[in-house]
């Protein structure tokens, strides 16, 4: 098709589109205008929405979420749900899970607060997402340790500073790697001053902010080297392990801790600490982490899980 036919084709898909959409135009009366047949308009819509000429978004309502969140609160001891609606594409869900969480943390932070904060993708989003906010005196503390990767965007010490930034607050980093070869060498470094105190203050968050891993071969921690394939593998297949809270604390399906190759190797707060804190937000948005979500509500450590309505779907439809 020349350029010129091609502009042709689009300026009628456009016109078909804004009488349909716009103007509320059946698309029988689109028919007779044009001299198509009904079901040659309703395929030529259907072209205007894969061209991207006509973008439909379903407006995020309260009672779409009600509902489901009562069935979790029914069912899992939790405060809150944040449910976003489903979207396709990977980093648009995590956004919009994000937004929920940023908005939460906006409606609930008051001054001289303290947030625990964790590591990955997910909670990365919620400090990347932009919104008005009215600053608050809060202080945003790394509840692991770091890692060394370049322009890594998903540490939690990235992650605080630019809560910190976001809400006006400060951001307290903690100078241990989240990381180290064996459970000698994180004694040591356990009983460091600066370690010791960091981690106390974050143990005594009013707030932590966590997000919930499975368990593939393609997971954060097979990146970074935490774990082989292989040991993904055995911990899944052989040990029952479904995911983790907070990058590294392991459980099954019923919500039991497993233990593993990282027991005793990582610096950071585990589920028992995170008990302790009075709101702990997890969240998950991809698709594929309905099983890692219900595992981790039953560890009793949440408070708030923040995910897509797919996942709570398939969790509710998994614990009839």
């Amino acid at each position: 098709m020349d350029k010129s036919s091609q502009s042709q084709d689009f300026e009628l898909l456009t016109e078909i589109a804004i009488a349909y959409y716009c103007d509320e135009v059946t698309q029988e009366e689109i028919a007779n205008r044009f001299g198509f047949s009904r079901i040659k308009v309703g395929r030529l819509l259907k072209r205007a929405k894969e061209e991207g000429i006509v973008e439909i978004n379903v407006r995020y309502h309260p009672v779409f979420s009600t509902q489901l969140e009562k069935q979790m609160q029914e069912r899992f001891p939790i405060s809150r749900a944040l449910i976003a609606l489903d979207h396709n594409d990977e980093d648009e869900q995590r956004r919009q899970v994000a937004a929920l969480v940023s908005g939460y943390l906006a409606n609930n932070l008051r001054d001289n607060m303290v947030v625990t904060v964790g590591q990955g993708r997910n909670v990365a989003a919620v400090a990347e997402y932009t919104s008005p906010i009215q600053a608050k005196d809060c202080r945003f503390i790394c509840g692991i340790g770091g890692t060394h990767r370049t322009g890594d965007v998903i540490n939690a010490d990235h992650i605080s500073r630019l809560l910190a930034k976001k809400f006006g607050g400060s951001s307290e980093s903690l100078y241990a790697p989240a990381y180290v070869e064996n459970p000698e060498l994180k004694a040591a470094l356990m009983r460091n001053g600066t370690i010791k105190e960091t981690l106390d203050r974050a143990r005594k968050a009013d707030i932590a902010l966590v997000g919930i891993g499975d368990m593939n071969e393609n997971s954060y921690m097979v990146k970074l080297g935490w774990f082989t394939p292989q040991e993904i593998n055995d911990a899944s297949l052989h040990q029952g392990v479904i995911g983790d809270i907070a990058g590294y604390d392991f459980f099954n399906a019923q919500g039991k801790h497993v233990n593993t190759v990282m027991d005793d190797r990582v610096i950071g707060l585990n589920v028992e600490e995170l008990r302790q804190i009075p709101c702990v937000i997890a969240i998950a948005s991809e698709n594929t982490k309905a099983m890692s979500i219900m595992g981790a509500l039953r560890t009793g450590a949440i408070d708030v899980i923040a995910t897509s309505a797919r996942n709570i779907r398939t969790i509710l439809s998994m614990t009839q």
